[in-house]
């Protein structure tokens, strides 16, 4: 899908930098916010609801489009201050190069400058095998297309940050929200930023609990699926 495709670097609405596809008018994050949008749909609707409900050892957590490392990143973050010890895998089929991730800032704009090399060394470190970001964060990044996902009980929390249905709907299709009920554990989470109906039956038709919440700034709405 993206082989060819114009790649620009904007800054959104909270001052955060994304990658924009003008030509399919769609960016790797909501230009009404970056950052806002990560910390909203993926840390307080997924990875604090979560351990809000439940302690864990280690939590596993699968992402759907590591894209910028955004999200990966902030988790890092929080999994710090909450002293919680995660076990992180990326899927993506279209990796960003380094020299790209580079540009993004991140850290500048958290306010964590000092954790830079953090957010340089996901971007650099080894694809297909897991790697120690810090003693407490294992990250594996996986070259992989959503739809070849063969895990099974794995994971406790998915952040599923695909491109739109609008350019990519065979990526929020029934086959595909099946493979995450799959993935999942028992009582495990899936959040995302859609808030669109098919979206929401296809979860429903593979046996998860949805919810709608609140969304990010933008929208209206997003999505929280359970595992029950």
């Amino acid at each position: 899908m993206q082989k060819g495709v114009k790649r620009e670097i904007i800054t959104t609405a909270d001052g955060s930098t994304t990658i924009d596809l003008p030509e399919l008018n769609e960016q790797y994050h909501s230009k009404h916010g970056a950052i806002n949008e990560a910390k909203h749909v993926f840390i307080k609707s997924g990875f604090r609801h979560i351990l809000n409900k439940e302690k864990f050892d280690s939590l596993h957590i699968l992402e759907i489009g590591f894209g910028t490392g955004l999200n990966a990143f902030i988790t890092f973050l929080e999994a710090e201050k909450n002293d919680q010890n995660i076990d992180y895998v990326g899927v993506e089929a279209y990796p960003v190069a380094f020299e790209e991730a580079k540009l993004m800032n991140y850290s500048e704009e958290l306010g964590v400058s000092s954790s830079e090399k953090v957010f340089e060394s996901m971007h650099l470190s080894s694809w297909e095998t897991p790697v120690a970001i810090s003693s407490d964060f294992l990250l594996t990044k996986r070259k992989q297309f959503f739809v070849d996902i063969e895990d099974e009980n794995c994971y406790n929390l998915i952040y599923f940050d695909a491109f739109g249905a609008r350019v990519q709907p065979e990526l929020w299709t029934v086959e595909v929200f099946k493979k995450m009920h799959i993935a999942l554990r028992q009582k495990g989470v899936l959040v995302t930023y859609s808030a669109k109906g098919s979206v929401r039956r296809a979860m429903q038709e593979v046996g998860f609990q949805v919810e709608r919440l609140p969304g990010p700034p933008g929208k209206r709405e997003m999505l929280r699926a359970t595992k029950a």
